[in-house]
């Protein structure tokens, strides 16, 4: 979004964030920030510094320390990483995503900045979900070929997961934006460690499992299936999630690639075989989570 920049002085480097795209931008980020920092032990940047003022700039801006490590999609770093570390790294994240989403909330809703307090979604999150859904496999017929038989596949999809939303009852902390660009690692003596998550500003209050996605969906893309099921099978160990959370998962990824989709053409940056209909080129991506056990 460029709105970042690094700062060095003579009392440390800090990241300065500035001319907010929405009102509330900061505070949201910092709500999110300091919570994460009190209740679990994933290193966020704080202390998450706001200046209200636009004397100096002309917009509002927001200081934070900059944390140490680097980013494991780097190309540099991934051309020097053995097996062994790709997978530890995996794990690792995994393992970040359980800490996180250790904060449970009574809403499922999305902060608002202005109120300062959660804001419920209108109806059910699973009604909410969907209808997102719904809404950008429709924009995506303004930039692509979206055809009737994607739509029933679609529809197939969500009505065979949704049970699995209506039973969901307890609202988790999502971060909305889990990827290797929002992800800082750093080796130490007993391997790779994650030294640093940023950027808060699409999270909400949902189903954790969304934050699966983006990883996932890194390493399928680049042919990386071991990984993408090590990641899962991971943070799946870890919190005790079974066949409901596989469901849910489905329809998360559905949504992602909706999205990725219609980016890509409007964007006029596809990367696969325009032959393949949308329900051809995402059916794989939403088996694989099918057929993750």
């Amino acid at each position: 979004m460029q709105q970042t920049m690094f700062i060095t002085s003579t009392s440390g480097k800090f990241v300065l964030k500035g001319n907010p795209i929405y009102e509330g931008q900061w505070a949201e980020e910092k709500f999110f920030v300091d919570h994460l920092h009190e209740i679990c032990r994933v290193p966020v940047p704080v202390p998450y510094i706001i200046d209200d003022q636009s004397d100096i700039f002309g917009w509002s801006y927001a200081l934070m320390p900059r944390l140490p490590g680097v980013h494991f999609n780097d190309p540099a770093v991934q051309a020097a990483l053995s097996g062994t570390d790709q997978l530890m790294i995996a794990s690792r994240l995994a393992e970040t995503l359980t800490q996180l989403h250790r904060w449970k909330t009574d809403s499922f809703g999305e902060f608002d900045p202005v109120l300062r307090r959660i804001h419920p979604f209108a109806d059910t999150y699973g009604s909410w979900l969907y209808s997102t859904i719904k809404f950008w496999l429709a924009d995506a017929k303004k930039y692509s070929d979206i055809r009737a038989e994607d739509q029933r596949w679609a529809d197939r999809v969500l009505q065979h997961s949704k049970p699995s939303f209506d039973a969901l009852e307890i609202p988790s902390f999502v971060m909305g934006d889990f990827k290797p660009e929002n992800v800082l690692m750093e080796h130490d003596g007993d391997g790779w460690r994650v030294s640093g998550v940023i950027d808060f500003t699409t999270s909400y209050f949902g189903d954790s499992i969304a934050d699966l996605c983006k990883i996932t969906l890194h390493y399928l893309d680049l042919g990386q299936e071991k990984l993408a099921k090590r990641f899962i099978m991971e943070y799946m160990g870890r919190t005790n999630a079974g066949e409901a959370e596989i469901q849910r998962l489905k329809v998360h990824l559905l949504h992602q690639r909706v999205l990725d989709w219609g980016c890509a053409y409007a964007t006029q940056s596809v990367t696969w075989d325009k032959r393949l209909s949308f329900s051809e080129w995402a059916d794989r991506f939403v088996q694989f989570a099918a057929d993750i056990n």
